[in-house]
C-alpha cells in the first residue's frame, strides 16, 4: 500500500522554487476553471503572467484562487503542493517591472501566455496581466 505523508514547510518551498509550471484553479458562479500556468515565486508571493481572457474574467469575479505544483517520477513517487490565496492584479509600473524580471528568469519566452489565439475569424488580443498571490494556506503531500 502506498504511504502518503505531509510535507514539511521547507520541502514545499523547495518544490515551489524549482518548479515553473503548475495549475491555477479559479471559480465563478459555482463553476470551476483550472488551467496550467507558468509561475515564479519569492518567499512571500506566487506570480503569474497571462493575457486577458477567461482566467482574468474569473479572477475579476472571485479573487480567491488555488495553485498546485507537482513533481511526478512515477505513480508511486510524487509530491504535490497546493496554496490558497487572493489574486491581486498588479498595476504599478515598478511592481510590474520587478515581477517581469522574476517571471522571465523562469520562463524567458513567456509561453504559453504570449501566443496568438485564433478561433475562426476571431483573434484574441494579447493584453498583458500580472497577478500575485500571497498564500494564506499551503499544503503539501508526498509519497514516502
Amino acid at each position: 500500500m502506498l504511504e502518503v505523508k505531509d510535507m514539511m514547510r521547507e520541502e514545499m518551498a523547495r518544490l515551489l522554487g524549482r518548479g515553473n509550471l503548475g495549475h491555477l484553479g479559479v471559480a465563478r458562479d459555482g463553476h470551476p476553471y483550472v488551467v496550467p500556468m507558468n509561475y515564479a515565486n519569492d518567499s512571500e508571493y506566487l506570480y503569474f503572467f497571462t493575457t486577458e481572457g477567461t482566467k482574468t474574467e474569473f479572477i475579476a469575479a472571485n479573487h480567491e484562487v488555488c495553485f498546485q505544483v507537482e513533481e511526478v517520477a512515477d505513480p508511486t513517487s510524487w509530491m504535490s503542493v497546493m496554496g490558497f490565496g487572493r489574486a491581486e492584479r498588479l498595476d504599478k509600473p515598478d511592481e510590474m517591472e520587478s515581477t517581469m524580471r522574476l517571471l522571465t528568469e523562469r520562463n524567458p519566452m513567456l509561453t504559453p501566455a504570449l501566443n496568438r489565439t485564433k478561433i475562426g475569424a476571431w483573434t484574441r488580443l494579447s493584453n498583458i496581466v500580472i497577478y500575485r498571490v500571497r498564500p494564506h494556506a499551503i499544503h503539501g503531500r508526498k509519497t514516502a
